[in-house]
C-alpha cells in the first residue's frame, strides 16, 4: 500500500510558542522551536500521534530497528515547505547507550530509555519567511489548531520553582574532577564528561511549559523543545546539533560542542572571554578529541574517504555562554539509513568522552543515571532526512501526588590538565540559564 503523499497549506505567521500553549499538557504534544543561532529557521508543533513506541523495562531491543519500523515506507517529500514534513520524532535517553554496548549501566525509573512518536499531521513555522505550513498527511487538520487560545490563566511570567538546590556539594564535584584526571594521566582514558546534578520543585499550580516559555525568551537556543510525555516533561533549551542528515537522505553533519566561556554584561569583558576561549589551547584539544571520536563514529556508516572536517574550533555565541563548534560531515554508504547511523554514533561523544566506551565506564562510577540529559532529541522524516540535538541545557520533569519535580544536570568536559575549581564554576555557568528562568536568579 503506497503512502498517502502530504498535502501543504501556507498560513498566515504565529508565534510558535503562543501556539503550542493551549495544548502545553496534552500527552505527547511537542514542540521543537529553533529560537536563535545557526541553524535557527524551522519550528515545528505536533499533536495526536498516530502510533507511539516506548522502549523500556523488560523490552529487549538492542538497536534502533524500531525506529525504522515506525517510520515505514520512503515516501518522497515536497519541494516546497519544510524540510520534516511528516514521521517520527524521538527522544532518546542516555542509557540506550546499554542496550547498544552492554556496560551494565543503572537506568534511571522515571524515564523510559527511548520514546518514539509517529506524526503523520504537524505545524511548521519559517522564522525567516515568517509564514506558518501547514502538513497535512492524515485526517487531522493542523490549520485548525492556530484557532485555539490559551484558556485564561494559563500560563504567568512569575518565576515557576519553589525550589532548586544542587544535589552535591561544590567540593563533591571538585573531587570528581580530581578522580577523574587522575585516571586520565594514568593512561586509562584522554577525556570524559563530568557532570552535576540540581533538582526541585515547581511551585504549586505552576507548569512546566511554564518554566519553558521563560527560558526561551530569556535564553533562546537553535534546538529549543518542549514535549508533554504521560507523567512527565521535557524542557531543553540545546545550543548543540548531535548528528542530521540532509534532504538528500545521504549528506550527514555533526556539529560537537567544546570549550565554553561565560558571557559578560560589560561588551569588552564580553570580547575578552570569547578571544581567550579562541586562543585556549586546552580549549581547543578538548574539542579536537570528539572531533576524532566523531569522525570515527561516522566512518562506521559513511562512504570511505568521505567523512571531513571542514569547520575547526569557530566561536559560536548563545545568551550565557559563548562555544567552540566544529563541523564534520560524511556521506552515508549506499543502504544505509538513520537507524544505522544512530547505531553507530549514540550516545553523543561531546558528553561521553574519549575513548567513548571507556569513558562511559568512568562517568558511571561518578554520577547518577542521567535519563534524557545527555540524549537525542530528533525528528526523522520519511523521506530519510533526520535532525537531532544533544539535551544538554535540559531539564526533566516528573509529576507524582506533590506536583513536578524536576532534574537539571550541567557537565564539564574534563582532560589531563583540567583544574577542578574552574570545571566546577563552568558547570554553574551553563546551568544558570535554566536557574534564571525557574527560579528568577541564578
Amino acid at each position: 500500500m503506497t503512502e498517502p503523499s502530504v498535502r501543504l497549506a501556507r498560513l498566515a505567521w504565529r508565534d510558535p510558542v503562543a501556539a503550542m500553549a493551549p495544548f502545553a499538557n496534552e500527552p505527547f504534544a511537542v514542540l521543537m522551536l529553533s529560537a536563535g543561532g545557526p541553524p535557527a529557521r524551522w519550528s515545528y508543533l505536533a499533536r495526536s500521534p498516530s502510533r507511539v513506541r516506548t522502549i523500556g523495562g523488560v523490552d529487549t531491543d538492542q538497536d534502533f530497528s524500531a525506529l525504522r519500523t515506525l517510520l515505514g515506507p520512503h515516501r518522497t517529500r515536497q519541494d516546497e515547505g519544510p524540510p520534516f514534513q511528516g514521521g517520527v520524532i524521538g527522544l532518546i535517553a542516555y542509557e540506550f547507550a546499554d542496550r547498544l554496548e552492554p556496560l551494565g549501566l543503572e537506568r534511571d525509573r522515571d524515564w523510559p530509555d527511548m520514546v518514539l512518536a509517529r506524526f503523520d499531521s504537524l505545524l511548521a513555522f519559517d522564522h525567516r519567511e515568517q509564514v506558518v505550513w501547514s502538513v497535512r498527511g492524515g485526517t487531522a487538520d493542523p490549520a485548525a489548531w492556530l484557532e485555539a487560545r490559551l484558556a485564561p490563566g494559563g500560563e504567568t511570567s512569575a518565576p515557576p520553582a519553589a525550589t532548586f538546590v544542587a544535589e552535591a556539594c561544590a567540593m563533591a564535584y571538585e573531587d570528581a574532577v580530581t578522580a577523574t584526571t587522575a585516571r586520565i594521566l594514568a593512561g586509562e582514558i584522554f577525556q570524559a564528561n563530568i557532570a552535576r546534578g540540581w533538582r526541585g520543585w515547581l511551585a504549586e499550580g505552576a507548569q512546566p511549559y511554564g518554566a519553558f516559555h521563560r527560558l526561551v525568551e530569556q535564553s533562546p537556543a537553535p534546538f529549543c523543545a518542549y514535549w508533554r510525555l504521560p507523567g512527565a516533561a521535557l524542557v531543553s533549551h540545546s545550543p548543540e546539533r548531535f548528528v542530521a542528515i540532509a534532504a538528500d537522505g545521504a549528506t550527514v553533519l555533526a556539529a560537537p560542542i567544546k570549550g565554553t566561556r561565560p558571557r559578560s554584561a560589560d561588551p569588552c569583558q564580553d570580547l575578552r572571554n570569547a578571544a581567550e576561549l579562541l586562543a585556549s589551547a586546552k580549549d581547543r584539544a578538548e574539542n579536537l578529541m570528539i572531533v576524532d571520536l566523531m569522525r570515527n563514529d561516522l566512518s562506521r556508516v559513511c562512504q570511505p574517504g568521505s567523512v571531513r572536517a571542514p569547520g575547526l574550533c569557530g566561536l559560536e555565541s548563545f545568551p550565557t555562554v559563548h562555544h567552540l563548534v566544529s563541523h564534520v560531515t560524511g556521506r552515508l554508504e549506499a543502504g544505509l539509513d538513520v537507524a544505522d547511523l544512530l547505531g553507530a554514533v549514540f550516545p553523543p561523544g561531546s558528553i561521553t568522552g574519549a575513548p567513548k566506551v571507556q569513558a562511559m565506564k568512568v562517568i558511571a562510577a561518578q554520577e547518577p543515571p542521567r535519563g534524557p540529559w545527555c540524549g537525542a532529541l530528533f525528528w526523522a522524516g520519511c523521506d530519510g532526512a533526520f535532525e537531532s540535538s544533544v539535551l544538554i541545557r535540559t531539564a526533566a520533569f516528573v509529576e507524582d501526588g506533590r506536583g513536578w519535580r524536576f532534574r537539571a544536570p550541567a557537565g564539564a568536559g574534563i582532560v589531563a590538565d583540567s583544574d577542578p575549581v574552574s570545571e566546577r564554576l563552568e558547570t554553574e555557568v551553563k546551568i544558570s540559564g535554566l536557574a534564571r528562568a525557574l527560579m528568577g536568579r541564578v
